[in-house]
């Protein structure tokens, strides 16, 4: 089995939780992990940074070879892109979260979040629209809200997202990787025609 293929036993009425995201690459990702631990949000000991595409959604356990299919499809019809983020942002006060800004790629997140969605299995209401971001402190004490945007109004990190992952969750303390799915790979240059 690949990285993070399990064999689940199918239970009746069984269902699972799943979400999908973009994981933060190193060297940034194991720092805005510890920043959000530092902001003594405890989420950090559970949840790696990470840039949602669709948040904790619970489906029936039999449904998940069909999210899997939609999400290699959405996978293939989407090419990669360069993901900046820079800054900082807040929620407040309508919800106590400090996060990391989206510079640059918001456009390709956020057809990529509405593509994952369009699974009738993944529809769900959302209390607010999407909007692309890394959370790096949520539900903490005001003044760590505030340290949290002070520290890193200044952070910036350019990469190529390339893929994105299939987490699941089933009671355990940590989400687990399920899948990754590349993201369709951009045609070699044909160079010049005759």
């Amino acid at each position: 089995m690949g990285r993070g293929e399990r064999y689940e036993p199918e239970v009746e009425g069984a269902s699972t939780r799943v979400g999908v995201a973009v994981d933060i690459p190193e060297p940034w990702g194991s720092f805005l992990t510890r920043r959000r631990a530092e902001a003594g949000d405890p989420q950090a000991a559970y949840v790696p940074a990470h840039l949602t595409l669709l948040g904790p959604t619970e489906i029936p356990l039999a449904s998940l070879p069909a999210v899997e299919a939609h999400l290699a499809l959405v996978a293939a019809a989407h090419p990669p892109f360069t993901l900046h983020l820079r800054g900082t942002g807040t929620f407040r006060p309508v919800t106590e979260v400090v996060f990391v800004a989206v510079a640059s790629g918001i456009g390709e997140c956020e057809l990529l979040a509405e593509a994952i969605r369009a699974a009738p299995e993944l529809r769900r209401e959302t209390r607010f629209p999407y909007h692309p971001h890394v959370t790096v402190a949520h539900d903490v004490e005001p003044a760590a809200l505030d340290r949290a945007y002070e520290d890193l109004a200044d952070f910036s990190a350019v990469f190529d997202v390339d893929r994105f992952t299939l987490f699941s969750h089933n009671g355990e303390a940590r989400w687990q990787p399920r899948r990754d799915y590349p993201l369709r790979q951009r045609p070699a240059s044909a160079g010049p025609t005759a």
